[in-house]
């Protein structure tokens, strides 16, 4: 099978989209399939100069862009006559992109299969850029409308989608459910973990905020809440991993004065992001939205009870109090009282632990590869 995706960003642009779609095409590869991205030629914060690559058999295919309307969103219509069109299945991610409606005109003048993972971008305006507004307005309206409408199979990640996709599209059996999910490499116990001595970390609890640091996942409210702690704990530490989308210089000024609290930038290769989950003792979200994140299913499967906002699709992960609690955007106590609580009964830490290991089995990616590869043949076997 001839298969492509298609979306903003691809490797090395750190995300959870760009993550879904390494795991997809890995696999793909490894299954015999011939596998190319098309992505536009940032990185989010400079243009790469290498336009064509092969990166672990994926064939990656760079377009310029011609303007930026935001840190995540850039226009690249080349796309429309740079595509390859003798291609099998293409697979697009993120909605409300016009590379989602440009491959969909191209399915129909073509002939090929388009499958679109929507990976939960919806949410009001709070943290939208002004530059952006009129165009989400016209997404609502028209453009996601029409772009759903020649959509062939359209997968939410999670069941919170459903009634916004149905705005979109009136056909509801072309809309399925297939989560995010998790290596299996973060089942498996990292033997003499270097974390905590790597980074010098000396306190007895480690509570860890991974993901990227942007305004919408809110380690800024972890850092005020450790502030807190810390007045009355001197035996837990904080830290914050992930690349800066604008939140990073926030968190180091609330920080700068406190030895337990460490941001240590980005941290790539998933041996090292096993070693550091498992040197930690909870996993924080504080986000103020979230669709399915991949750091949910990893910190579940390294055994972390998790202390997250209920938003979109969290609560159809966790389960308050089976394995994790939840704290509402920006209340800062909130997040206080849980993260003492858990530090202070070690005896729920271990059942939350517990219960997020057996969960997470349900998340392997391989299985969840499988699903979606089952969609791929269904569209092609339909008109054959």
């Amino acid at each position: 099978m001839k298969i492509c995706h298609v979306n903003m960003f691809y490797l090395p642009t750190f995300g959870g989209v760009e993550q879904v779609m390494n795991e997809l095409a890995q696999r793909q590869v490894k299954d015999g399939h011939e596998v190319h991205v098309y992505c536009c030629d940032s990185d989010k914060n400079i243009r790469i100069k290498k336009k064509e690559e092969i990166i672990e058999g994926v064939h990656v295919h760079r377009l310029p862009y011609i303007f930026r309307l935001s840190m995540s969103t850039f226009i690249w219509p080349s796309l429309l006559w740079q595509f390859k069109n003798n291609f099998d299945v293409a697979h697009t991610h993120v909605s409300g992109h016009l590379y989602i409606l440009i491959i969909g005109f191209l399915s129909r003048l073509y002939g090929f299969k388009h499958i679109h993972t929507t990976h939960c971008p919806w949410t009001d305006l709070s943290f939208r850029p002004r530059i952006l507004k009129p165009f989400l307005l016209l997404n609502d309206l028209i453009f996601n409308r029409l772009a759903y409408k020649i959509i062939d199979k359209v997968v939410a990640i999670t069941p919170w989608e459903l009634t916004i996709l149905n705005k979109y599209s009136k056909n509801k059996n072309k809309i399925i459910v297939i989560n995010n999910g998790t290596d299996n490499i973060f089942f498996r116990r990292i033997k003499n973990n270097q974390f905590r001595k790597k980074y010098r970390i000396k306190e007895k609890y480690l509570i860890l905020f991974f993901g990227r640091l942007n305004p919408t996942k809110g380690p800024e409210m972890l850092a005020k809440a450790a502030i807190n702690i810390t007045k009355k704990r001197k035996d837990i530490a904080f830290v914050w991993v992930g690349p800066d989308e604008g939140k990073a210089e926030e968190v180091k000024q609330l920080i700068k004065d406190f030895k337990n609290m460490h941001y240590l930038g980005p941290l790539k290769g998933k041996e090292k992001v096993a070693e550091m989950y498992q040197a930690s003792d909870i996993y924080v979200l504080p986000s103020y939205r979230e669709g399915l994140p991949l750091t949910l299913f990893e910190a579940m499967a390294s055994g972390l009870p998790i202390v997250a906002s209920p938003v979109n699709g969290v609560p159809f992960a966790i389960h308050e109090p089976e394995n994790g609690f939840f704290t509402n955007y920006g209340d800062i106590k909130a997040i206080e009282e849980k993260i003492l609580l858990l530090i202070d009964n070690p005896e729920l830490r271990k059942k939350m632990s517990e219960n997020n290991m057996k969960k997470s089995k349900a998340y392997d990616w391989n299985d969840i590869y499988k699903r979606y590869m089952d969609e791929y043949e269904n569209l092609l076997t339909e008109n054959a």
